[in-house]
């Protein structure tokens, strides 16, 4: 089969691939279908000999992609922590800590963002943090609450316009 005919086998293949890479753990899949696109359109055009199992060398092909990205990642940590050590540790004539001006600006924020909440109402306000903050489904929220799932949204989109509304005068400021 000639990289034509490996080429017809992905792009009807694709949806697949991309499966296959994001069940290998890819937080990047499209990233790394692309890639396997790019390598067949360069691959050299020598005659090695028909593909017996195209769709078999395609997943072969995201595979090895998967583990030289692998590859590549536990080397740049390893030399990283080995840059770190080798270094002395972090920085020693800067402060891991944010500067006193980011932590006035972050109070301030976040002084402005509770009292945004605070007008929407006690309600509406536990229902965005749970939601928001905690990470708890709507559904849930509305089980919690003893309310509908409209009601949430509801509340939801006020929490969220006052955010919005916050964040715009504080820009504006």
């Amino acid at each position: 089969m000639d990289s034509s005919g490996l080429e017809a086998v992905f792009i009807a293949n694709r949806d697949t691939l991309l499966r296959f890479i994001r069940s290998l753990g890819a937080s990047d899949a499209e990233d790394l279908v692309q890639e396997l696109w790019v390598r067949i359109q360069t691959a050299p055009t020598a005659p090695t000999g028909p593909i017996a199992a195209p769709l078999s060398y395609l997943y072969r092909m995201a595979n090895n992609l998967m583990l030289d990205r692998h590859r590549a990642v536990r080397q740049a940590e390893k030399r990283d922590r080995e840059w770190t050590e080798a270094t002395g540790g972090p920085s020693l004539d800067r402060s891991e800590e944010p500067s006193a001006e980011r932590v006035v600006i972050a109070r301030e924020q976040a002084a402005l963002a509770e009292s945004a909440l605070q007008s929407v109402g006690d309600r509406a306000a536990r229902i965005f943090r749970r939601h928001r903050i905690d990470g708890v489904e709507q559904r849930v929220v509305a089980a919690e609450f003893g309310v509908s799932l409209s009601t949430v949204e509801g509340d939801l989109r006020k929490a969220y316009r006052a955010m919005i509304d916050a964040k715009r005068r504080y820009d504006e400021a």
